[in-house]
Parts: C-alpha cells; sequence; structure tokens
C-alpha cells in the first residue's frame, strides 16, 4: 500500500498532509545553520534554567568542530557519545556531523561490558563521555589510546545552581556525586578545551545527504545487538515526514520538552533534529523526573510533548494529584509501545491539546506511522503510513506473498527513512532488508481501512517503559547466578510500562534465590529496565522437540 491520493491511508490524512515530501540534498549540520541564521536570538535550550540562544548554540557547535578537527577526526571518523541529555551532549553531537564525522550514541548507563564491545566494535577513537560514565568507557583508567574528553554536568547549570551544590551540607554532597564523577589521569576536560578552542573554518567542507552520520545500538529484528547506520538523508527525511505530519506547528515559536533520551532514535529525531529544524525552544531534562518536568512546566510550559506511556501515565496522575497545569501542550507524541486508550483520555482532558500513537523502529530513523493529529485518529492503531512511506503485509514464511486484505502477516515498509544496514554486518543486513528496498519489521499487523493495527509480535522483544529488553541478554545475566539451573524471560501486561521483564527460574536442588538477590546479581550485567521486576519458580521450562525454551508457552503458563 502507498500513500497515493488513491490509497485508503491517504484519505485519512489530516488536512494539508502531502503524500510525498522533499529530502532536503544537504547534511545534517544543515538544520542548526538554518535555525541560527532565522532564530538567532530565540532560547534553543533550557537546562534547568540555563538557557542558550541558537546564535550561541551555532557558536559553540563550530569551536568544539574546530577541537574535534584538531585532535584528528576527520570525515568518516566514528566519534562516541557517551551522555544523558544535556546541552554538550546537542553540541558534540552537531560538532561532529560538522565535520562529516559519524556519530555513534551510547546509553550512558548501560553495563561497562556492553559500552566497551560496542566501542571495539565501531572503532571510535574519540569519545566524548559524562564523568559518571568514565568508568565504563575507560575502566581501571585504560583509553585503550583512545581520546576521551569528560563532560562536567555541572557546568551547564545555572550559576545559582552551582554555587549551591558547593555549599558543604549532605543534600548537596548527594546532589554532586549524581551529577559528577571521578576523571582518571590522561582524560581531557571538555568544559576546558572547548573554551580554548579555535572555531572550524567556515569553509571546511560539508557532508552530503548520502554520507553515514549516525550509529544507534539496537537488537534489531532479531534480538542480536548491532550498530543501525543512518544516513544524514534518513534523519532528514523523517524530520522532513514529521514537519508534514503536524499540521499547525509554529516555526520559532514551540517549546519542546527533551525527556527522550537522545541516543534512542526516538528521542535523537524528535529533539536533536525536528524540534532544530522548526527553531523550537527545548527544554532538556538529564533524565525523565516527573517534580523536573512539573517544576519546568511552571517555569517555561510546553507546547509539544514527546514521550512513552509510562511517562504521560505518571504526569497525568501527579498533575491531577496537585492541580498542576498542563494547558499549554497542544500537541503530544506517543511512541515506542502501545498507548493504554485510558492514558490517551486523561491527558486529553488535562491538556485540551491531542495525544497520538506512531510506529517505528531504530531502522528507520525511526518513525513510519502515525495516528493523524485530529479527529480521525483511531486509538489503538498503530496509525498510517508516513508520506513518502510504503507498506506491505505479507506471509512471514514467504515475504513476497502479500496476505489477503485484512488478515494478519508481517509488516514491510520502504520509504528514504529506511536505513542504511547494519553496521559491518552485510550478511545480518541482507535477512532484512529486501530486494527493493523493503525493511521486515518482524512485527505482524493487519490492515483495517488504510489504519495498520499490531497483532502479535513475531520477534520475542519485551518493550518495558519504551526500552527494548532482549530475553537472551537477560536469561544469560540471570543464568550466571549460583542456584539457578536455567531460565526462560519474558513479558507480562503491566498497564501504562507495557510489559514487565519476568524470569521464570529452575533452581538446582536445594538452592533458595529471590527477587532481591536476582536483581542484585544482575545490577552490573544489565542496564536498570532489563533487570527482572518479577521472578517465578518452576520445576522445569517447556521445550520444544529439539529443546529449545518454548518462551511463549512460559508466558503462557505466568499468565494462567
Amino acid at each position: 500500500m502507498t500513500t497515493d491520493p488513491g490509497s485508503p491511508a491517504r484519505a485519512h490524512y489530516a488536512p494539508g498532509v502531502p503524500a510525498e515530501i522533499v529530502v532536503p540534498d544537504h547534511g545534517v549540520d544543515g538544520l542548526l545553520t538554518e535555525a541560527a541564521g532565522r532564530f538567532g536570538d530565540r532560547v534553543a535550550l533550557d537546562f534547568l534554567g540555563a538557557v542558550t540562544t541558537y546564535a550561541a548554540l551555532e557558536e559553540q557547535v563550530d569551536r568544539a568542530a574546530g577541537l574535534l578537527a584538531a585532535a584528528g577526526v576527520r570525515a568518516g571518523d566514528r566519534v562516541a557519545l557517551v551522555l544523558p541529555n544535556c546541552p554538550q551532549h546537542v553540541v558534540a553531537f552537531y560538532a561532529a556531523l560538522r565535520l562529516g564525522a559519524v556519530v555513534a550514541e551510547h546509553n550512558p548507563l548501560a553495563p561497562p561490558a556492553e559500552i566497551q564491545e560496542q566501542l571495539d566494535a565501531h572503532g571510535a577513537t574519540v569519545v566524548v563521555a559524562w564523568e559518571n560514565a568514565l568508568d565504563r568507557v575507560a575502566p581501571g583508567g585504560d583509553r585503550r589510546d583512545r581520546t576521551v574528553w569528560a563532560v562536567d554536568l555541572t557546568a551547564a547549570l545555572p550559576r545559582r545552581s552551582r554555587l549551591l551544590l558547593g555549599l558543604p551540607l549532605p543534600a548537596a554532597r548527594a546532589q554532586r556525586a549524581a551529577l559528577r564523577g571521578p576523571v582518571p589521569p590522561g582524560v581531557r576536560s571538555w568544559e576546558a578545551d572547548l573554551r580554548r578552542a579555535a572555531p572550524l573554518p567556515r569553509t571546511h567542507p560539508r557532508p552530503a545527504g548520502a554520507d553515514l552520520a549516525v550509529l544507534l545500538h539496537t537488537g534489531g529484528t532479531t534480538g542480536t545487538p548491532k550498530a543501525v547506520a543512518l544516513t544524514h538523508r534518513n534523519l532528514l527525511a523523517n524530520v522532513a515526514q514529521g514537519r508534514a505530519w503536524v499540521q499547525g506547528l509554529r516555526e520559532g515559536a514551540e517549546t519542546f520538552y527533551a525527556v527522550l533520551p537522545f541516543f534512542h532514535a526516538f528521542g535523537l529525531t524528535l529533539s536533536l533534529t525536528f524540534a532544530v529544524r522548526i527553531g523550537a525552544t527545548q527544554v532538556v531534562l538529564p533524565k525523565f523526573d516527573v517534580d523536573m518536568v512539573l517544576a519546568a512546566m511552571r517555569r517555561r510550559p510546553a507546547t509539544f510533548f514527546p514521550g512513552v506511556p509510562p511517562m504521560f501515565d505518571r504526569l497525568a496522575v501527579a498533575a491531577q494529584e496537585r492541580g498542576a497545569d498542563l494547558s499549554s501542550v497542544r500537541f503530544a507524541i506517543s511512541g515506542a509501545m502501545a498507548l493504554d486508550p485510558q492514558v490517551a483520555r486523561r491527558w486529553e482532558a488535562l491538556t485540551g491539546g491531542l495525544i497520538i500513537e506512531g510506529y517505528g523502529m531504530t531502522e528507520c530513523s525511526p518513525v513510519v506511522l502515525g495516528n493523524p493529529f485530529g479527529p480521525g485518529r483511531r486509538p489503538g492503531a498503530l496509525g498510517l503510513p508516513f508520506p513518502s512511506t510504503d507498506i506491505r503485509v505479507v506471509d512471514p514464511e514467504h515475504p513476497a506473498a502479500e496476505v489477503p486484505p485484512g488478515a494478519v502477516g508481517e509488516l514491510l515498509v520502504r520509504g528514504p527513512q529506511v536505513f542504511a544496514g547494519y553496521d559491518g554486518r552485510p550478511e545480518e543486513t541482507a535477512e532484512v532488508l529486501l530486494d527493493g528496498g523493503w525493511l521486515r519489521t518482524g512485527d505482524l499487523v493487519r490492515l483495517d481501512d488504510g489504519f495498520v493495527v499490531l497483532a502479535d509480535r513475531r520477534k520475542e522483544l519485551i518493550i518495558s517503559g519504551g526500552f527494548n529488553v532482549y530475553p537472551s541478554q537477560v536469561e544469560e545475566a540471570v543464568r550466571s547466578m549460583p542456584g539457578v539451573s536455567d531460565v526462560a524471560v519474558v513479558g507480562l501486561p503491566d498497564g501504562a510500562r507495557g510489559e514487565s521483564v519476568v524470569a521464570a527460574l529452575v533452581l538446582e536442588p536445594g538452592a533458595r534465590v529471590d527477587l532481591e538477590g536476582v536483581r542484585r546479581w544482575t545490577h552490573e550485567r544489565l542496564s536498570h529496565y532489563a533487570i527482572p521486576r518479577r521472578i517465578a519458580v518452576l520445576e522445569e521450562l517447556p521445550r520444544s522437540q529439539l529443546g529449545k525454551v518454548l518462551r511463549r508457552k512460559v508466558r503462557e503458563q505466568l499468565l494462567d
């Protein structure tokens, strides 16, 4: 199915949304250049009250690009960012892209072994990392011949906040410890070096649309961790599609909340590119925290709020309890997992604005489908194909054959936002990218009058709080625990969170294992969102005739 004027999907587009978009023929760095030219005096970033205008942001990016170039970064080189949401993240992102380098994004709270494996795989020789992530980047101070810059998060705070953090009080010490960490010898200061750096000459060559821009780490459609390679054109296509989809946005007059992590495809596109494209002011928070969000709303009310369902649920409940005003939010986009209709109704009642669902995956930069902004939206549906996006619903065992209308099949997508492939993994790329540019999503859907409705997940991915959890990784961590003979990890329904990570254990004779022990054991081995929230002890795990654990059967057993 395509988005031509006669397609069932096109009939449901909101007024003014085109069937096709034009992708700019330049690099992502051009978004900031254009925004600074049009909205130089406008606040680009508000980080806990400290503001940076678009003109100042461009100036910082020019100096950061000069700093990276002086360190030997050239077009095509990989620059690793291991940072939470902060102004330094935005600056380093655009500085690397300005040079034509490739930004490799990393979760700063990921286990050390995972980050080391990723750094070794993509081969970055330059890393910009939060001080509290340095033990993951350079364990024991071993930089492995990489140039590493340490980012002091407190340097981006308002002056008053920095002074308060310096007070000899227990609360101040605790906050300092949460924001700062020790810096090993040989690691350079990002802030100190940036102050001394010379700007990159304006004549320096810029990247082209076909050049590689970003590496984002994901399990992809198979659950095996790998790096998704996105070009400048991929990212700019999704920006253009999003801009066309959300009619009514006022360029240079919107306030976005940047609470989704920048290292995640959803947060990267909505905050690092889309918001800059329209000259929005972004309220940047280092992590999602209800108190932080509501305090910021009093200072600088949001007009556009992208998030995942648990965020909207917690904010709506807190706002109701405290009488907080959310009426400034005209648009909200929910992604990464299904949105509970009850949560959507509560949010729209509190804000008076619209909240819609979308569907995407990292391999698609990431958005593929969206509900129309308006009365035509359908709660519970994934949405309609974005402009310039084609979809097919096919037999999962024979992807060349489409299923009958209304039948369940695997979703295939094609469009300018579809990725360039997995970095350094041509065989795995070939498994999901078919002839004609069609991407196998691994999700089972059906079509209902042009709308795509999720039927089931072909892959056994668990989506908890908007994060992808891969059962095999959790199982490996839990299986190494003393007393555990075998384990199967599944996702069980958990309200607004989506799914809860549950470990079904088979114990060794005489062993005793409790949830707290499992959580302690996996704390250093898994990201926080992948740590099991529940356990169940079984006598044995259901298996196939070939001996493979049947996670589906485990899930059914636990639900019963």
